[in-house]
């Protein structure tokens, strides 16, 4: 599948660097929404209910797209469909910011979901073509550079709040910025994986028995993701008695330890293996939680924190890298397969936190997540290399 591409120094160099201003770019996007959630939550005068089901929206919308984004990748190449979804995505964001109602803005972020998961699919396409370039693990820096995007979202949004722009001309301003970037990093992507003339792309295809696997591991990995980045700040205030003023801490260890193991999971890679290296991710999750739950002090939960964002950090992009490199589906189609399977998991994860701690308690509810992490650890023996 991924035989063919022309490989020197300054393509693969070259394709490097713009594949990874795309990966900034929608995280970038995505963080650039979220840090204003508050502030467009206060101008349409939403209740917390309400929002939460606002909220919702993305990732309906990027479920809706998951079978379309791998035919379109499959069938068009994933060259043309970074660029076209990535603009679109950009120009929803000044539209959520203009949205007068709850049903304006629910329709809106059902679309900047479905535009931002085309561009999800897309890129990790490119991803994978490039790793393939170098021969050697890059995809979890990838991931990185999207987290450094949602970092970099986060803190422009906020000197945005502070300074009395609104959401509309904030997001102005992003569009500006994504377009500009689409513009320029499209000339330097891939573009040689498109197929054949009149070859048949179907719409859906159901993923072997490897990409299965690959599937609910990703699907465990986001339950813990989801989990971690909804209830977070609410177990630290809870169940270990933060104060509100650092009962965001734990959220930001584990974001912290994330973003930053997603650029050492490359030069580990090749010295572990993907098998171990799932292993540790799996353990590593399984044991800070262990830490957060049997412990619940303020020091042992954040070192617990800490390690969850370790051991979550590198699974989704190994996942992602093994899924592309299929002999059986083209990588577009692959990584759509176990990308709807995974993300299926981000979607589960909080209400089931939220279940189960409803009929016992919250801290036995993040038990969950320490059975999650096992459970990543087990199946990871039945990947293969």
């Amino acid at each position: 599948m991924l035989q063919g591409l022309t490989v020197n120094y300054f393509n693969k160099k070259h394709a490097r660097i713009a594949v990874s201003a795309l990966f900034f770019l929608t995280g970038f996007c995505f963080g650039s929404w979220a840090s204003r959630i508050a502030a467009i939550q206060e101008t349409l005068h939403l209740s917390e209910g309400v929002l939460g089901a606002m909220l919702l929206a993305p990732p309906i919308g990027s479920l809706l797209s998951m079978p379309v984004a791998g035919m379109l990748v499959s069938k068009y190449g994933s060259r043309t469909v970074v660029m076209i979804a990535g603009i679109l995505y950009v120009c929803v964001l000044p539209v959520l910011g203009l949205t007068g109602n709850a049903w304006q803005l629910f329709s809106c972020l059902l679309v900047f979901g479905f535009f931002g998961n085309l561009a999800n699919i897309a890129v990790n396409t490119q991803a994978v073509l490039v790793e393939a370039m170098y021969q050697t693990p890059i995809m979890a820096s990838f991931h990185g550079l999207w987290s450094l995007g949602g970092f970099a979202a986060g803190a422009i949004g906020g000197q945005m709040s502070r300074a009395g722009i609104v959401p509309y001309q904030h997001f102005l301003c992003i569009t500006a910025i994504g377009i500009l970037i689409v513009c320029v990093a499209i000339r330097f992507v891939v573009a040689h994986d498109a197929p054949a003339s009149g070859e048949k792309v179907p719409m859906f295809v159901w993923p072997d028995k490897a990409l299965m696997i690959l599937g609910v591991i990703a699907f465990c990995s986001m339950i813990c993701e989801g989990a971690m980045f909804d209830w977070s700040a609410v177990y630290f205030k809870k169940v270990i008695g933060a104060p509100l003023e650092t009962a965001g801490n734990g959220l930001t260890a584990f974001m912290t330890t994330m973003a930053a193991f997603r650029f050492v999971a490359d030069w580990l890679m090749p010295r572990l293996g993907f098998k171990r290296m799932l292993q540790l991710s799996g353990t590593l999750t399984a044991l800070g939680l262990s830490v957060a739950v049997l412990f619940p002090g303020f020091n042992t939960g954040m070192i617990g924190f800490l390690l969850v964002g370790a051991g979550v950090s590198s699974v989704v992009p190994l996942v992602y890298s093994a899924a592309g490199r299929s002999k059986t589906l083209s990588p577009g189609m692959a990584l759509a397969a176990v990308s709807t399977i995974g993300y299926l998991g981000f979607l589960a994860g909080p209400p089931l936190i939220g279940l189960v701690a409803q009929a016992t308690s919250l801290r036995i509810s993040f038990f969950i997540i320490a059975l999650m992490g096992t459970c990543i650890a087990v199946m990871s023996t039945r990947v293969k290399e």
